[in-house]
C-alpha cells in the first residue's frame, strides 16, 4: 500500500536539473532519467538559500514524494485520474430551405423544418493520468476543442451527457474552477507588461495573501526558469503597434499565467497553433515538465510533428465527434496494422494517421469502420490486460480528498488550500478565491494604471480633444453680454458643452471590449471576482476623469464669462466631473453589452443624440408630448443642463432684458432706437407701469422660468447625474455577471 512520504529535497537526492538563469535552459547530465523539478522544489531551493542567508524562518514549500513504500518496494499508485464516460453533445443548428420538395429533408423525431441537430462529440470515452500528456488530436472540425470545453467544464450541465469524475467523484463546478486552468488558443495579455510583471500579476491573484510577498516573487522567477523565459523576462508583451516578445515566448506566457498557482489538471486548447516547429516544440517541453511535476495535461493539437509526438504519453484521435483511436503513440504502428492500413517507415505516424481519416471521411461509408474496429480493438487489449493480471486492478488508490492533500502537501495548488478540515469533501479544501476583494481591487487598479501609464498617447488624444473643444467653444462664445442674444447663447453653450462632455466619453466603449476575453479567462477561473473588476475599473478611470473635467472648466468658464465667481466655478467644474462620470459608466455598460466596437460607437451616438433632444433645450419640458415625457427625464443630459443654467442665472438682482431690449427678438428690434422709445411709453401708459430705458423687464429667475426649470435645485441635478454613474455602473456589473459565463449552451 502507497503511503505519503515527507522528506527534504536537494538537489543530490533529487537529481533534479538545474535551470540557468541567463539562458532560461535545462541543464542536466546526459542520459539522466530524472523527473523535472516542481514548482515546489524550485522554491525549496531557493527558499533555503535565502533562510540561510537571511535568517528568515517562514515556512517554505516542502515537497512530499508519492512514491513506494521503501521496504515494501510497491508500485506508485497514480494519485489523480481524470476519467470521462460516453460523454454526448449536440447542438441545434438551422435547416437550408429548399423550394424543391424532392430534395427537402425529412426533420427526424424531435427537431423541426427549421433546425436540426448536429452532434459535436458522440460518446467519447477515455481517461487521463497525472505526470502525462493526453493530446486531442483531428482534423478542423472533429470536435477537438469541444471535448477540452466538456472536460473543464465549460458546457452547461444540461447539454453534456455523460460523466466526467476525478479519481472516481464527480467534479463539482468550484472545485474545477480552483485545481485547474484553462489556456485559450489565443494569447490575451496586456500588451505593455513586460513578462515578469505579467507574471507577477497572476501571482498576486491566485497565490494567497499569506503567502509573502517574497515568496510570491521566488515563485515568479522559478516559473520564469521553468518556462525558459529568463531572456525575455524585462520584454514586454507588445501588440501590433509595440514590438515585444516572439509567438513562443507569449503562448508559454499564457501557459505561465494559468499555471502559476501550480494547478492538479491543466486544459490547452491547441497551445502550438501558429507556432514554427522549434517554438511548438519548445512549448510542448514546457508542458511536459509541468506533468512531471504532477499535473494532468490534456491539449488539444492539429498535427504534431515527429519531436512533439515523443514528448506526448497519449493519444485520442477524433473525427466528426466520435474517437477514431485511443491509446498510446507506440501503440498507433500496431493498431493501423491490425486495421489493414500499416504506417510506412520513416512516415510521421500521426499525418499517417489525420490523413488517413480524412481520406475516409470523404468515402461513401465515412469512419464508421474504424470506429467500430477501435472499440474491438479497445475490448480486446482490456480483456489481455485483465486477463494477464487475473483480475482488472483500479488505476489508483487514493480518494479525492485524500489525492489533493497530498499534493498541496508537495507544494501543489497554491492558492490558500489547506491540507485538512473537519468537512469531508473535497471541496471544503480548497477556496473559492485566494485573496479577498480589496486586495483584488489594488491589484487590479495597479495592473491597469501600469498598462495604462505605458501608453500615454490614449490619454492624450482624450485630452486634446477636451482642450480642442474646449477652445473652440471659447473662442465662439468669447466674453458674452447679458442682452436677450447673450442669453440666447449661453443656452446654446451650455446644452452643447454638456453634450460634448458625453460624447467625449465613447473613447472609453473599447477599453473594456480589449479586456473582455482576459477577464473572461481570468474569472472563469475565480482569479478575482467580478464585482472587484467593476469597483476597480471606477476607480481607475476617476483621476482621468478629474483631470479632463478641471481642463474643460478652466478654459471655458472665465472665457465665456459665466456667472458666479469662485464659487459658480467650482460648482460648474463638479457638474462636468458629474457628466464625465456619467458619460463613461454608460459607455463602460454599452461595452459590456455590445461585443463589437463599430456598432456599440453607433448605439452610443444613437442614443446620446436623443438625449439631447429630449433635454429640454431644443424643446421645453411643457411642449414635449406626453407620450415622450418619460424619456425626458431618463435624458442624462437634462440633469446637467439644467444644473448650468441654474447656477448661471440663479441670481435675482442679475438683470437680462432692460427698457426696449424687450424688441430685440422681434420684427421691432430694426426700427430706430427714438421709435421703440415711444412704443415702450405707449405701452408704459396702456399698462399703467413706468418702464424706462434703464427699467428690468427679465431677471436671470425668469428665464429659468421660461426653460421650465423650476423643478429641482442645481444640487439636486448633481446629485441625479453622479447616481446615474453609479447606475450604470451597477447595470455593467449585471452584464459581466449574467454574459460573461464562459460556457457553451
Amino acid at each position: 500500500m502507497s503511503r505519503v512520504v515527507a522528506e527534504n529535497i536537494s538537489p543530490a537526492r533529487d537529481c533534479a536539473p538545474f535551470f540557468h538563469r541567463r539562458q532560461g535552459m535545462e541543464l542536466s547530465a546526459p542520459g539522466a532519467a530524472c523527473a523535472s523539478p516542481t514548482l515546489g522544489q524550485l522554491l525549496k531551493k531557493v527558499g533555503d538559500v535565502r533562510k540561510e542567508v537571511t535568517g528568515d524562518e517562514t515556512p517554505v514549500h516542502r515537497v512530499l514524494e508519492m512514491g513506494s513504500d521503501d521496504a515494501g518496494g510497491e508500485p506508485r499508485s497514480l494519485p489523480f485520474v481524470l476519467s470521462f464516460t460516453n460523454l454526448t453533445y449536440s447542438v441545434k443548428v438551422s435547416r437550408k430551405m429548399t423550394l424543391s420538395r424532392r430534395h427537402a429533408a425529412v426533420p427526424a423525431a424531435g427537431e423541426n423544418i427549421f433546425s436540426k441537430t448536429k452532434v459535436l462529440l458522440n460518446e467519447i470515452s477515455g481517461e487521463a493520468r497525472d505526470s502525462e500528456i493526453l493530446a486531442v488530436l483531428g482534423a478542423s472540425g472533429s470536435g477537438k476543442s469541444t471535448l477540452i470545453d466538456a472536460l473543464a467544464n465549460r458546457i452547461a450541465k444540461g447539454s453534456l451527457k455523460g460523466r466526467v469524475t476525478l479519481n472516481g467523484e464527480a467534479l463539482e463546478s468550484r472545485l474545477m474552477k480552483v485545481i485547474s486552468a484553462y489556456v485559450m488558443q489565443d494569447d490575451l495579455l496586456f500588451p505593455m507588461l513586460t513578462v515578469e510583471e505579467t507574471l507577477m500579476f497572476a501571482a498576486e491573484f491566485r497565490l494567497p495573501r499569506t503567502l509573502s510577498k517574497s515568496k510570491k516573487k521566488m515563485r515568479v522567477q522559478a516559473l520564469i526558469d521553468q518556462l525558459g523565459l529568463r531572456n525575455a523576462a524585462k520584454t514586454v508583451i507588445g501588440d501590433e503597434g509595440h514590438r515585444g516578445v516572439s509567438g513562443g515566448e507569449r503562448r508559454r506566457v499564457s501557459i505561465g499565467i494559468d499555471i502559476i498557482h501550480d494547478p492538479i489538471i491543466l486544459f490547452l486548447d491547441e497551445p502550438t497553433s501558429g507556432l514554427d516547429s522549434t517554438s511548438a516544440y519548445m512549448v510542448v517541453k514546457v508542458l511536459q515538465r509541468i506533468a512531471h511535476s504532477g499535473s494532468i495535461v490534456i491539449m488539444s493539437v492539429h498535427q504534431p510533428s515527429y519531436r512533439i509526438l515523443g514528448l506526448l504519453d497519449r493519444l485520442l484521435f477524433l473525427s466528426r465527434g466520435q474517437t477514431v483511436y485511443s491509446g498510446t503513440p507506440l501503440s498507433l504502428p500496431m493498431f493501423f496494422s491490425d486495421f489493414g492500413h500499416p504506417i510506412p517507415e520513416n512516415e510521421n505516424r500521426t499525418e499517417f494517421a489525420l490523413d488517413l481519416v480524412r481520406e475516409l471521411e470523404g468515402s461513401p461509408g465515412g469512419t464508421k469502420a474504424l470506429v467500430e474496429f477501435n472499440k474491438s480493438w479497445q475490448n480486446m487489449k482490456r480483456s489481455t490486460r485483465n486477463g494477464f493480471n487475473g483480475s482488472e486492478t483500479p488505476t489508483q488508490g487514493l480518494s479525492l480528498k485524500e489525492a489533493i492533500s497530498a499534493s498541496i502537501s508537495r507544494g501543489k495548488l497554491v492558492s490558500g488550500a489547506t491540507t485538512a478540515g473537519s468537512d469531508s469533501s473535497a471541496t471544503s479544501m480548497v477556496p473559492t478565491f485566494a485573496n479577498p476583494f480589496w486586495i483584488e481591487i489594488a491589484v487590479l487598479s495597479n495592473r491597469a494604471i501600469t498598462n495604462s501609464r505605458r501608453m500615454p498617447e490614449l490619454f492624450g488624444i482624450r485630452l486634446g480633444a477636451v482642450v480642442v473643444t474646449g477652445f473652440i467653444l471659447a473662442t465662439m462664445f468669447w466674453h458674452l453680454d447679458n442682452s436677450p442674444k447673450g442669453v440666447q447663447e449661453r443656452l446654446g453653450f451650455f446644452a452643447f458643452a454638456m453634450s460634448t462632455t458625453f460624447y467625449t466619453c465613447a473613447d472609453a466603449l473599447p477599453v473594456f471590449l480589449q479586456e473582455r476575453y482576459i477577464f473572461m479567462r481570468e474569472t472563469a477561473h475565480n482569479a478575482y471576482r467580478r464585482s472587484s473588476y467593476v469597483l476597480s475599473h471606477s476607480l481607475t478611470a476617476l483621476p482621468a476623469l478629474i483631470f479632463l473635467s478641471l481642463a474643460f472648466a478652466s478654459i471655458t468658464f472665465f472665457a465665456v464669462g459665466l456667472d458666479g465667481g469662485l464659487s459658480g466655478f467650482f460648482f460648474y467644474f463638479l457638474i462636468i466631473l458629474a457628466s464625465f462620470w456619467a458619460g463613461s459608466s454608460f459607455v463602460t455598460f454599452l461595452s459590456g453589452v455590445v461585443p463589437h466596437v463599430m456598432l456599440g460607437y453607433t448605439i452610443v451616438v444613437a442614443i446620446l443624440a436623443y438625449f439631447l433632444l429630449f433635454s429640454g433645450f431644443f424643446i421645453n419640458r411643457n411642449r414635449i408630448p406626453p407620450y415622450w415625457i418619460w424619456f425626458h427625464y431618463i435624458s442624462l443630459v437634462k440633469y446637467p443642463y439644467e444644473a448650468v443654467l441654474q447656477n448661471e442665472f440663479s441670481d435675482p438682482n442679475k438683470c437680462f432684458v432692460r427698457g426696449v431690449q424687450i424688441f430685440d427678438n422681434s420684427p421691432l428690434g430694426l426700427v430706430p432706437e427714438s421709435m421703440k422709445l415711444k412704443l415702450l411709453s405707449s405701452m408704459s401708459s396702456t399698462l399703467g407701469v413706468n418702464i424706462s430705458s434703464s427699467t428690468c423687464v427679465t431677471t436671470g429667475v425668469d428665464i429659468l422660468q421660461q426653460q421650465g426649470i423650476t423643478d429641482l435645485s442645481k444640487w439636486s441635478c448633481l446629485w441625479i447625474t453622479v447616481a446615474w454613474g453609479f447606475f450604470f455602473r451597477i447595470l455593467f456589473y449585471l452584464s459581466l455577471l449574467m454574459g460573461s459565463k464562459n460556457k457553451r449552451s
